[in-house]
């Protein structure tokens, strides 16, 4: 250990703090915007038992869509970062434009998807005509706000590329703080103003009409395009961001840039939306399993879902942090960045286990009273404490790929190791087992699948960060 201490040198604490500085922030953000999908459940779940199923299915289209929009332009992070280490400026604001015009399609393909093909896919789906009708209003409400998300997302790329994160933080709060009157106004109209405020409001106000999914709808548009609003003022009259003047003429678009983004950022897309899926077709895999099963598994992927938040952010912090370095020439320090992100990525991954072991038993409890699905959910989570390791690491080795711009072979590697190790594995132990070794597994069978599949993608990205980063140090110094 002594050694190990040995090496870890002052530069590296130096360097560590730098990329907890930014990693915080972004955890805050992205915790933030998860709250607005919490805030949505529990106010329409409060409202009628269809309200809550429209959200919860027009969820499980409209996120996947914004998740793979927003992995596309984080693309924008590395190649800002890029040119920010190498000190040419002038090259941020025609990069950052050629991102806004790919945002503003982005959004507009994804809202005119939500527009025409919600409802076929339901029919496909089978879902309940009530439900059907209720989640399609939802989502031509949530499809508004598309574009917004898109814009924000790709400023929020820039800034952080920048290495200013907090702006994204504070933003994400104040889509917060609209996210919740508006939902509660619109979803339960005069009703519900009245029942919290009581009666001595106006007659036009009480006579608001509730619009229950629909307003749960128009209130996550109105949300979104308030953060987009806000980021944009925030760039605009900022001094933080160094005489980019990123508003002060409008690039138009710009083949060779709009390809560079896509090049970048699609496959970060690609991938994102890779891992969305899998635990998406995981549950719908286990629906069959029984109540108790689906609950018990739900509880368990929300509450590791919260703990991921620190890792995920350390990767973006990880990708900011590479670039920056890289676009200063420093090929040999970049690659000691990105490791000692990794073993940080090793510190995080042991706390959170040791968080999961402590706190499993009394967060469980807060979830649910049923004391079967509690004692699943204690047994998938002692599981899931098993793979906060590769789950770290993998996250975090992909960052720093990204930080290199190497987004291709990532997008390979997580397809290879999410869908065909992950679910296909899962899926077969879950459902078959090891022939007479050991029978179907169940739901342990497909979070041995995750395992199995994390694992996999971490020894790969970390062959390939090792095979890339003495590339180019190599490279460098032969130059």
């Amino acid at each position: 250990m002594g050694r190990v201490l040995e090496k870890f040198s002052p530069v590296d604490w130096l360097e560590t703090r730098q990329l907890v500085r930014l990693a915080l922030p972004i955890c805050g953000a992205q915790l933030a915007q998860a709250g607005m999908s919490v805030v949505d459940v529990i106010m329409t779940g409060r409202h009628d038992a269809t309200a809550l199923a429209a959200v919860s299915v027009g969820s499980s289209l409209w996120m996947p869509l914004m998740l793979f929009m927003t992995g596309t332009l984080m693309g924008l992070t590395p190649i800002v970062a890029h040119l920010l280490g190498g000190q040419r400026h002038n090259a941020i604001r025609p990069a950052v434009h050629q991102g806004l015009w790919v945002a503003i399609v982005l959004g507009l393909l994804a809202a005119m998807l939500l527009w025409v093909s919600v409802l076929p896919i339901f029919e496909l789906m089978e879902v309940p005509t009530q439900v059907a009708h209720s989640s399609a209003a939802y989502l031509a409400a949530v499809a508004f706000g598309m574009p917004g998300i898109a814009l924000f997302q790709a400023l929020r790329a820039f800034s952080d590329g920048m290495n200013h994160t907090r702006p994204a933080l504070w933003i994400s709060l104040v889509g917060l703080a609209v996210n919740i009157p508006a939902n509660y106004l619109l979803i339960n109209g005069g009703d519900g103003l009245v029942s919290l405020l009581g009666p001595w409001l106006p007659d036009t106000v009480q006579q608001l009409p509730a619009l229950g999914a629909l307003g749960c709808g128009i209130a996550t548009a109105l949300s979104m395009w308030t953060m987009a609003i806000a980021m944009s003022l925030y760039t605009h009259y900022t001094d933080h961001y160094h005489g980019i003047s990123l508003w002060q003429r409008l690039s138009l678009p710009n083949r060779h840039g709009i390809q560079e983004l896509l090049v970048v950022g699609v496959p970060i897309g690609v991938a994102i939306f890779v891992e969305v899926t899998l635990f998406t077709l995981i549950a719908l895999f286990i629906a069959s399993f029984g109540e108790v099963t689906v609950g018990a598994h739900q509880i368990a992927l929300s509450y590791t879902t919260i703990l991921f938040m620190l890792p995920m952010s350390l990767s973006m912090a990880l990708t900011v942090r590479v670039g920056n370095t890289l676009g200063k020439q420093l090929m040999s320090h970049a690659r000691r960045v990105a490791w000692n992100g990794i073993i940080i990525s090793v510190i995080v991954a042991a706390l959170n286990s040791l968080l999961l072991w402590i706190t499993a038993a009394p967060v469980i409890a807060l979830y649910t009273s049923n004391q079967a699905i509690q004692t699943l959910a204690l047994s998938i989570i002692a599981l899931a404490a098993i793979f906060q390791l590769s789950d770290s690491l993998q996250v975090n080795l992909a960052g720093a790929l990204r930080g290199y711009k190497d987004t291709r072979i990532v997008m390979a590697i997580t397809v290879l190791s999410y869908w065909l190790v992950g679910l296909g594995g899962g899926h077969w132990l879950g459902t078959r087992g090891l022939g007479n070794v050991l029978g179907p597994l169940g739901v342990h069978g497909y979070w041995i699948g995750l395992i199995a599949g994390l694992s996999t993608a971490a020894f790969l990205l970390a062959w390939r960060l090792h095979v890339i980063s003495r590339r180019t140090s190599a490279i460098k110094e032969s130059a």
